[in-house]
């Protein structure tokens, strides 16, 4: 089970660090991402991470501005997001790969476990 948090209301240029704590499962088993889905869009992947944690990577548009990490000893993924804009207003989820994915993909399909999602509202 996968529980996001964090997200809020705030001013263009504003930050936020959203949080997704996993419980049932051996947390450092799972290649971990952030996908958002804005109001009339598609999902989209945002950020990923490697099981060790060695190893991240983010879409282009978020590049500089979204730093995404986890601590495995608290079964806990963050995405720290600085000088929001208004085009990162969505829902944030947090996904865990499937075990037998290639580390890096970015398929949601592939995905086996999904948080709730957080609402990230970033107003002008």
């Amino acid at each position: 089970q996968l529980q996001a948090s964090g997200g809020g209301l705030v001013q263009a240029g504003d930050s936020l660090r959203l949080s997704c704590v996993a419980s049932g499962r051996t947390f450092s088993h799972y290649d971990m991402a952030w996908f958002r889905q804005a109001l009339g869009k598609e999902r989209e992947f945002v950020a990923d991470i490697s099981r060790s944690g060695g190893s991240t990577s983010v879409i282009d548009s978020v590049k500089g501005r979204f730093t995404v990490s986890r601590d495995n000893a608290k079964n806990t993924m963050y995405l720290q997001m600085i000088s929001l804009k208004p085009e990162d207003t969505a829902v944030y989820y947090c996904a865990a790969l499937n075990r037998y994915r290639i580390s890096g993909t970015r398929d949601q399909r592939a995905f086996d476990y999904w948080g709730q999602g957080t609402l990230v509202t970033v107003s002008s």
